[in-house]
C-alpha cells in the first residue's frame, strides 16, 4: 500500500497514479478545470494572468494544463507558453513541431538497429526435429 500526504490539503491518503492530490482535492481541481475551460470558450481573446485572476486558479495550474494538452488555443489565440527545448511559443504540449521532429529523428536509427538484432524468419527445414522413443 502507498500512502501519501495530500500536496493540497495534507491529509493521508492511499496514492495509485497522477499529480500526489487526495480524491477530494482532485475533483475540486477537476471543478476548477472546466470553470478555466468555460472561461476561456466565452472569452477567446484573453491571456493566461486574467484566465488566473477570473477564475482564482494559479497561472503555473493552466500552464500545466496547457502542456498537458487538456486546454489547446487557437493559432490566432494571444496564449502561448515555451517549448521545453527551444523555447519558442507554442499553444499546447511540451515541444514545437520542429523539436518534435529532431526528437523523433534521432529514434530513427534505435528503431532501424532493433529491426535488424530481431531473428528472422526460419524456412521450414531450418526448424528443430524431435524422434519418438
Amino acid at each position: 500500500m502507498n500512502v501519501r500526504n495530500c500536496r493540497k490539503c495534507g491529509k493521508i491518503f492511499n496514492y495509485a497514479v497522477g499529480p500526489i492530490i487526495c480524491p477530494n482535492c482532485r475533483e475540486k481541481m477537476e471543478e476548477v478545470f472546466q470553470d478555466v475551460k468555460k472561461f476561456v470558450q466565452d472569452n477567446k481573446n484573453v491571456g493566461i494572468p486574467e484566465i488566473s485572476e477570473a477564475c482564482e486558479v494559479e497561472p503555473a495550474q493552466i500552464q500545466q494544463w496547457i502542456r498537458e494538452e487538456r486546454l489547446v488555443f487557437a493559432d490566432d489565440s494571444p496564449i502561448g507558453i515555451p517549448c521545453e527545448s527551444c523555447g519558442c511559443m507554442i499553444k499546447a504540449g511540451r515541444y514545437c513541431d520542429k523539436c518534435k521532429a529532431e526528437i523523433t529523428k534521432g529514434f530513427n536509427p534505435t528503431v532501424k538497429r532493433e529491426e535488424a538484432l530481431r531473428p528472422q524468419k526460419q524456412s521450414e527445414r531450418a526448424k528443430m526435429r524431435f524422434l519418438d522413443k
